[in-house]
């Protein structure tokens, strides 16, 4: 009742005031503000630049080259910090962006970032040329070699060339996610390497003392928020909570559920709806990290999830003994009630999609300012918690309407047994006030997409459409 209260709905379920309104100005403020100190970096960077002496050199062919160098290497500088941060898992960025949001900046910054890195080497080594283009391969191989910090910086651009080849779409399609995950790392050593070189022999991180301590001290924050909240909050919630696998229930079409059990795990803060990442000590298993949603509420004392075995690590879990040990990171995801602003709720998930919706139907259906949930289950095989939405549907406030079959046509969400009428009428007809309630989305990418476009075609505004879509 009190997160209601918070979020501006009376308990007899009537809105008061506008509903969802600190959180949503939370976010919203999170949001401007990193929008606006990112770009206050970008202004200082270029006005730097200019006033240091960087737009009087275009002058000439050669100082030309190397002045724009010089603007490409610190912008592609300040990215790379940005791309760090932002999968960082920064509590205040996972609430405010949610992290399907934050991996789409994180790659179009990324990308961004390595092509300004190579614009930087090229046109600094161009520059240092004279502007003779067939002498830049061996000033390049001197610049390597002589210069304080230039190796490191060569191995760096080896580790973000290898992160960002194997990034690409086509590349991805082709690997385990396990191998991925690990390559991805090297990002951590990429950009790490090329410190030394920036700070020892930059011109624009050492014109000025005040240009020194922007770049350290922006370099020392970005270090700080990964070595805290990649390894020192995991590790001490990891040793804290001691999570250990208490059993292994099958749940048919390929899925398991795990049951885990630990100490103090009503301070974990994890809320139905988020995921966390799991590593199962198991042989090998501590270094393959796998995002796996809640499948039920969790009540304090033990925590469940659910996964289809779709290969890698997934096909290990059905053999977890009980007592394996667990390392965790999280909690992580906005597909909880805290982005909640009206009385009436939609859940759609695909799938094993559907996962931490059944979590977040449980918390909802249970709570006393009785809201209005209607579950949509798209599956092809045997639906998953059939039994357990059904034992919610009869004691609680919640609709289950199912979905079954394929996809109908390539632009449809939905299955073939749906009746007549385009997906937008057959979702009015299902959902009717669909417009004015809040919408939580969960299943593969290009059906999440699909339904986005069918909600808003029906009215339900964008800021009410909370989506958490999987795949790699």
């Amino acid at each position: 009742m009190t997160v209601l209260v918070e979020r501006g709905v009376r308990p007899d379920g009537a809105v008061s005031g506008p509903p969802g309104l600190p959180t949503a100005l939370r976010d919203r403020a999170v949001r401007t503000a990193c929008r606006t100190v990112v770009l206050a970096a970008l202004v200082v960077i270029l006005a730097s630049w200019a006033t240091g002496g960087g737009l009087a050199d275009l002058g000439g062919w050669a100082t030309g080259l190397t002045s724009l160098g010089r603007l490409t290497g610190v912008l592609a500088s300040l990215l790379m910090l940005v791309q760090v941060l932002l999968m960082a898992r920064v509590p205040g960025l996972e609430r405010a962006f949610g992290q399907d949001r934050l991996a789409v900046l994180h790659g179009l910054v990324g990308f961004t970032s390595f092509t300004g890195m190579l614009a930087h080497v090229g046109l600094i080594t161009w520059g240092y040329a004279a502007g003779d283009l067939a002498a830049a391969p061996g000033e390049l191989w001197d610049l390597t070699v002589t210069y304080p910090g230039m190796l490191l910086a060569a191995a760096g651009t080896a580790c973000l060339v290898l992160v960002t080849a194997t990034s690409l779409r086509a590349a991805r399609a082709r690997m385990r996610y396990e191998s991925w995950h690990l390559l991805h790392l090297y990002a951590y050593l990429g950009v790490g390497l090329a410190l030394p070189h920036q700070l020892w022999t930059g011109q624009e991180f050492l014109a000025s003392t005040a240009r020194t301590v922007f770049w350290w001290t922006a370099w020392a924050l970005t270090a700080a928020a990964v070595l805290v909240w990649r390894v020192a909050v995991p590790l001490y919630r990891t040793l804290h909570h001691r999570l250990v696998v208490t059993s292994v229930v099958p749940e048919g079409d390929g899925c398991v559920s795990v049951y885990l059990a630990g100490e103090h795990l009503a301070e974990l803060g994890v809320r139905a709806g988020q995921f966390l990442t799991w590593r199962f000590l198991t042989g090998t298993g501590w270094t393959r990290a796998h995002p796996y949603s809640l499948s039920a509420a969790p009540d304090g004392r033990s925590l469940r999830i659910t996964v289809k075995d779709l290969g890698d690590g997934t096909a290990e879990l059905p053999g977890l003994r009980p007592g394996t040990k667990v390392l965790i990171e999280g909690p992580f995801g906005r597909l909880t009630a805290r982005a909640r602003s009206r009385p009436g709720v939609v859940l759609i998930g695909a799938g094993v999609g559907i996962t931490p919706l059944r979590a977040l139907a449980e918390e909802l259906a249970a709570d006393p300012a009785g809201a209005d949930v209607v579950v949509l289950h798209r599956f092809t095989g045997p639906p998953l918690f059939a039994g357990e939405f059904a034992a919610l549907a009869r004691a609680r406030r919640l609709t289950l309407v199912p979905l079954p079959g394929r996809r109908r046509a390539p632009d449809s969400w939905l299955g073939p047994g749906v009746g007549p009428g385009d997906d937008v009428a057959v979702l009015r007809a299902r959902v009717p006030d669909v417009a004015e309630r809040d919408v939580y989305l969960c299943g593969p990418t290009p059906w999440t997409d699909l339904v986005q476009r069918t909600l808003l075609t029906a009215g339900t505004p964008a800021d009410r459409v909370h989506v958490e879509a999987f795949g790699w």
